[in-house]
């Protein structure tokens, strides 16, 4: 039985290390990175599930076109829903992007002005959403009114001089 001595257990540890590191390297070049709407997705999944919740404002739906950071995207419409919300005597004023969740929301169904729930990171309050894939802070009108059927009139006839 031959044993390696010390520089032939050097090498092969080298050549080890290197093969790892070669390995290593091709994973990381060939990945697949997500894409913008796998980020937005994403985040809007973390805030639905351990964002808080305050109360906001409704203040618009517009829509803007993006700017393409590669050659390869084109230019698209991306439908924003404007909200504010105030939080330890700061008010936030923010825009979420709507269009990739246009399936679960339509923009023509959100009232402007009204009020919403907004859920936001804590101690990062500006990372806020409204809308998410399970869920949403919008409001379907005003509650409902409570109407209270009045009761018989009472009969206070006797207590007035002169009606009877």
């Amino acid at each position: 039985m031959h044993l390696l001595n010390k520089h032939e257990w050097e090498l092969a540890a080298s050549l080890f290390v290197l093969a790892v590191l070669a390995v290593l390297a091709i994973v990381l070049v060939l990945r697949k990175r997500p894409t913008p709407d796998e980020l937005e997705q994403r985040r809007r999944h973390f805030l639905t599930q351990s964002g808080r919740i305050v109360d906001g404002m409704l203040l618009d739906v517009f829509e803007i076109e993006s700017i393409p950071s590669t050659r390869k995207e084109t230019v698209r419409t991306l439908t924003m829903l404007s909200y504010s919300y105030h939080i330890g005597g700061v008010d936030y004023q923010c825009a979420q992007d709507i269009t990739g969740i246009a399936a679960i929301l339509d923009p023509a169904q959100v009232r402007i002005g009204f009020p919403c729930s907004v859920r936001y990171q804590p101690g990062n309050s500006q990372n806020s959403i409204v809308v998410a894939e399970e869920w949403s802070g919008l409001r379907m009108g005003l509650p409902p009114q409570h109407v209270y059927e009045s009761p018989d009139p009472i009969d206070m006839s006797h207590l007035r001089p002169g009606r009877g």
